[in-house]
């Protein structure tokens, strides 16, 4: 089915790569119009000619900077709330620096940009949030990601809240819960994991065998769910939780 998202104006952050990116061009093959924002413009090369409206730099750590796109943009209809770091370490290897910069990045760039496009989508009486959580957290611990467990389960929570107290007002509010997915961002800690081990393949083995079905998801698998969950195909869900893993959360 084509054209899900005809007549729609879609705000996505971090698509310079991996499920932002996926996600920003699932949207503009759907019919949106997509406005799509990283930190570093350079990582959205071809997106313009792919159909995306709009390539934009956005620093989301920068409450300031998102309410001025906010007001530069306009009312939208779907906010895709994707940026993210993965941070490495148990609670004896996490600084206030990791954790700061942890929640900053996770959970609180998805606040500043709520904030900022929520009043327009309740304005018209209309709008779907999609917030971008993980399997690490809201279903179970994974080794080694203390702070990342910590704030994926934060988004889960947030995701609710505003499901919640907007539910009368037309606004929907749901995540998404990945799996271990094939991205740049996992083949940067693929890397760093084999210098532990001793190779790359062994590390990128490791990653595989936690996945029940055997194999890495795809950053395409993700936006399948983000277009349904920004769609009126779902316009009697808000609230919940959306995992894409592959069986992880099994």
């Amino acid at each position: 089915m084509a054209g899900r998202l005809a007549g729609k104006t879609a705000f996505c952050t971090a698509t310079g790569a991996g499920i932002g990116r996926a996600t920003a061009l699932a949207f503009a093959r759907e019919g949106a119009r997509v406005i799509a924002t990283d930190i570093d413009v350079g990582r959205m090369a071809g997106l313009a000619d792919a159909g995306i409206a709009e390539c934009l730099a956005l620093d989301v750590r920068d409450t300031a900077a998102v309410r001025a796109m906010a007001a530069r943009v306009g009312a939208v209809d779907v906010l895709f709330n994707c940026a993210g770091f993965v941070h490495h370490g148990d609670a004896l290897h996490c600084s206030d620096e990791d954790w700061d910069f942890s929640f900053d990045l996770n959970v609180k760039s998805m606040h500043r940009c709520i904030q900022a496009f929520l009043p327009g989508m309740v304005e018209r009486g209309r709008g779907a949030i999609v917030n971008m959580a993980s399997g690490a957290g809201p279903s179970k611990a994974v080794a080694n990601r203390y702070v990342y467990t910590a704030t994926k389960a934060a988004v889960v929570g947030l995701t609710r809240a505003v499901a919640f107290d907007f539910i009368k007002t037309g606004v929907r509010c749901n995540c998404i819960c990945p799996g271990t997915i094939q991205s740049p961002s996992l083949d940067d800690r693929i890397a760093a994991l084999g210098r532990e081990v001793g190779s790359a393949e062994k590390a990128r083995q490791m990653f595989i065998d936690r996945q029940p079905m055997g194999r890495l998801g795809t950053a395409e698998e993700v936006a399948h769910i983000a277009v349904y969950l920004a769609s009126e195909e779902s316009a009697f869900t808000t609230g919940q939780s959306f995992f894409v893993d592959g069986g992880f959360a099994l």
